[in-house]
Order: C-alpha cells, then sequence, then structure tokens
C-alpha cells in the first residue's frame, strides 16, 4: 500500500477518523443504556442466587472481553474464571459444574465452539446467560437470560473488524460486574483484600502497627535537657517522647522544640524537658489505617506521630518516611 497523502494530511485524517471511532463507539454504549431491561436484573438476581461460579467463555476478540469480564467479576466479589470455549470441547468442559452460570459472549450468536459447549453444560443443569448482537440468534435462543449487545455499526471504515460491539460487550460486562458489586454490599476494604499489591491495597490494609517503629527513645518530664538530648541523639528519630510514671505519654520533645528552646532561653542546661517540650502531643492507635496517619499528620503539618494503646501508654512511633518506605504515601 502507497501513501499518497503528506504528512500534514495524514495527521489531519488520523484524527478525524479517530474521533469518528469515538463517536461511533459512544454512541453503541448510550444506545444499551436506553436499552437495559428487566432481563438486565434477572442476570444479576441468577448470579447472585447461584451456588456455584461464574465461568465466561467466548471465542477471538469475544474471547479477550470475556477473559476482562471474568477477571472484572473475580476482582469485585463474584467467584468467577474464564474457559476458552475451544479448549472446552477437549477437556476444559469437565470444569463446569451444575451449580454454575455460564456468561457466553459472541456478537453473531452463532459461534459453532460455544454452540457446542451450551447444549452439554445446560444439559447437567447449569444456567446459560448470553451476550449477543442478534437476539434471534442460536445462542440466544438457547440462553436463560438473553442481553442483548447490538451495535448498529462496527467503527471500522469496513464495518468488518469488531470494535463498536466488542466495546458494547465489554460496557455491559462491566455493568453486570458493577451492579453484582453493589447488590453484594462490597467495599473498598473487600476490593483491597483482592488487589493487596496494588495502592489501594496498601493503603487500606496497612495498619499503623504494621509501619511503626516500637524501639522510641524516652525520657520523663522532671530530665534536664542535656539527658534528653543524648536520648535523642542515640535514638535517631529526631525526637524523644515524654512519659509520666505509668508510661503514658504526657509531651514530645523534639529538634524543633530544642531550637526555639535555645532561642528562647539560651544556656538549657539547668531546664528539664518537662518546661519546654510540646505538651499534649498528636497521637494515634496502633490498629488504625497507616493512610489515617498520613490524613493526621497533613492536617496538622507534623512529620511524625507517638503510637498510644487505649491507656495512653506508649507503643511506638511512626514518622513521614516510615510510611514513604511503606508506599502508603
Amino acid at each position: 500500500m502507497t501513501l499518497t497523502t503528506t504528512p500534514a494530511d495524514l495527521e489531519v485524517r488520523a484524527i478525524a477518523m479517530g474521533r469518528q471511532v469515538l463517536d461511533i463507539e459512544a454512541t453503541a454504549v448510550q444506545a444499551l443504556s436506553r436499552r437495559l431491561d428487566g432481563s438486565f436484573g434477572s442476570a444479576v438476581k441468577l448470579i447472585l442466587e447461584s451456588r456455584g461460579r461464574v465461568i465466561v467463555s467466548g471465542i477471538g476478540k469475544s474471547g479477550h472481553v470475556a477473559r476482562k469480564l471474568a477477571a472484572t467479576l473475580a476482582s469485585t466479589g463474584t467467584p468467577a474464571y474464564f474457559v476458552h470455549a475451544a479448549e472446552a470441547v477437549h477437556g476444559d468442559l469437565g470444569m463446569i459444574a451444575r451449580e454454575d452460570v455460564l456468561i457466553v459472549i459472541s456478537n453473531s450468536g452463532e459461534n459453532a465452539e460455544l454452540m457446542t459447549i451450551v447444549p452439554l453444560v445446560k444439559r447437567q443443569g447449569g444456567k446459560l446467560i448470553a451476550i449477543t448482537g442478534n437476539e434471534s440468534s442460536s445462542l440466544a435462543q438457547e440462553a436463560d437470560i438473553h442481553l442483548d449487545a447490538r451495535v448498529d455499526q462496527e467503527a471500522c471504515s469496513l464495518n468488518l473488524a469488531p470494535t463498536a460491539s466488542t466495546t458494547a460487550a465489554l460496557a455491559l460486562g462491566d455493568a453486570l460486574a458493577v451492579a453484582l458489586l453493589d447488590a453484594r454490599g462490597f467495599g473498598a476494604e473487600d476490593f483491597a483484600r483482592s488487589h493487596p499489591g496494588g495502592a489501594l491495597g496498601r493503603k487500606l490494609l496497612t495498619h499503623v502497627s504494621d509501619v511503626m517503629k516500637t524501639d522510641v527513645p524516652t525520657v520523663s518530664p522532671a530530665d534536664l535537657v542535656p539527658a534528653a538530648l543524648a536520648v535523642m541523639t542515640r535514638g535517631g528519630l529526631g525526637m524523644v517522647a515524654v512519659l509520666d510514671g505509668k508510661s503514658r505519654v504526657t509531651g514530645i520533645f523534639t529538634d524543633g522544640d530544642l531550637r526555639r528552646a535555645m532561642e528562647q532561653r539560651g544556656d538549657l542546661r539547668a531546664i528539664a524537658v518537662g518546661d519546654v517540650m510540646g505538651g499534649r502531643p498528636r497521637t494515634i492507635a496502633a490498629r488504625r489505617l497507616a493512610v489515617e496517619a498520613v490524613e493526621m499528620m497533613d492536617a496538622h503539618q507534623i512529620n511524625q506521630l507517638l503510637v498510644v494503646d487505649d491507656s495512653g501508654a506508649l507503643c511506638g512511633a511512626l514518622n513521614m518516611h516510615d510510611l514513604f518506605r511503606a508506599k502508603v504515601i
């Protein structure tokens, strides 16, 4: 193929073509929304009431959509997995049990491999949800529930390559997964447990106790500033926790407190820490989420927090560096 247009003309045409594709696919998805009916609610109800799993299957581009739908369902509270239709007829059909719900995706609704496995699944009691672009197709007729994913045209200029049709099937699958998520009361913490390696997992599964330091330098209010400074230096945290006789936090003495005290009082050798410490320090419980510690530090413009138990006794400490290392921030 020989290009006869200039680079500038090519860029203009490419942008126009891109916009055309996006407009066609957006129109296809909007049409889905208007056509959504009781069949969609019935599909959600069927899956919720199932005692088995959801198996999603397809061939070609629809197979890629099916694989994505299975992954989305599994990560949002609906046990699901993908079975390739061609592999199913060569042994993988044994993975499907009578309590399961089979979702098949096919734009034409006439795929031979899918039509081979559907009667076998139904014969053993499995339920079938078909997502097709043809409500009169063989798959639609065999289905317990048919979800209409038809499009007026593909975004391909030849009206051949699966484009708008796969986008419509993908969007309809997402709608099904999110409706199920909502019906199950699946929340952010549930999502995090399904994604422990991701940023959300770290934020919602990491607690203060997971990242805090437990070897915290401490002094009493009566200790002199030079002694507290020596303890602070050995501790390497830029602060010391000030505790009463029952190990409860009464204050904190930081590098900043030291500088301010020197500016105001000069010679600190005979000054007790209790006279220059920061009183009523911000504290947090070990059971709280690390992300809550970040929010507290941001709100009060501080870089460290003391960790205490329910009685106010010191458990540990953490600073922004600890939270950065844990990738909570």
